[in-house]
């Protein structure tokens, strides 16, 4: 019997195996966890033009055929898998950005961190939403006035501000990690082109959520003029809550007739 037809060790079946687990993780975390993540940001960002165009959005995703199917195969399954795996890896890490403090190494730790951050961001929106929508408790209609009366409270507005930053970055930065791992960037130059590319597509992901999530805080967006967002779709209290009522129409009373 050769060395290759000899039973592999336990050892060996072990690592074998942990490696494999290593590249589902970071494929499903772009595909499709990531691909969500996209789509989700910009659904959420048809808030900024109003309600009525954020619930038709929010419809169309409701009115897809097999939905809780597509959902559960494609999005709580891979994100389940992908949660509880990075949280190993994250366990398993051995940091040593005090002794080596390069940039990869610094990137490798915030990766970590901003996975358990992203995880724990996401317990709180699916209580916020996703449970009390499975429960009938919010119809999806109901989402945008939930939504504003949810961020108005301060501090809940910069937990998700938190939690969105931390999702953008853990996806940006393994996305950067995923095309070196898996051989699609080889080359140095490449492999800058796609740090600056991912860097690029993190920070536009991370306007258009905290746009969003300024928008339903305080009526306004980030980098764009409040008036473009007032109207039907905007939330500006000037235009509607504190708008002073018109005083009713005043008629004169009639003069009484001239006597003859």
């Amino acid at each position: 019997m050769s060395a290759q037809d000899a039973p592999l060790d336990a050892e060996t079946r072990r690592q074998r195996r942990h490696f494999a687990l290593r590249r589902l993780h970071s494929l499903t975390g772009v595909i499709p966890v990531g691909v969500f993540l996209i789509v989700h940001l910009w659904t959420n960002a048809k808030a900024m033009s109003g309600p009525v165009s954020f619930t038709e959005a929010v419809e169309e995703i409701n009115n897809l055929p097999l939905l809780v199917v597509v959902e559960t195969l494609f999005i709580f399954l891979p994100l389940a898998f992908h949660a509880v795996w990075g949280v190993v890896l994250a366990f398993e890490a051995k940091p040593n950005v005090g002794v080596y403090g390069y940039p990869r190494n610094w990137m490798y730790v915030l990766q970590r961190v901003t996975g358990v951050i992203a995880l724990l961001f996401l317990l709180v929106h699916l209580n916020d939403f996703r449970v009390a929508k499975a429960l009938g408790a919010m119809p999806h209609d109901a989402f945008f006035t939930e939504l504003g009366r949810l961020l108005s409270v301060r501090w809940k507005a910069l937990l998700y501000l938190l939690g969105t930053t931390a999702s953008i970055f853990h996806f940006a930065n393994g996305l950067r990690t995923f095309l070196w791992s898996w051989g699609v960037t080889i080359s140095e130059r490449s492999q800058r082109f796609t740090t600056w590319a991912c860097a690029g597509l993190g920070a536009a992901m991370w306007l258009l959520g905290a746009s969003t999530i300024v928008f339903f805080s305080t009526g306004g967006t980030l980098m764009v003029p409040r008036s473009l967002v007032r109207g039907e779709g905007g939330r500006d209290p000037a235009d509607t809550t504190h708008a002073a009522p018109l005083p009713p129409p005043t008629t004169s009373a009639p003069r009484p007739a001239a006597p003859h």
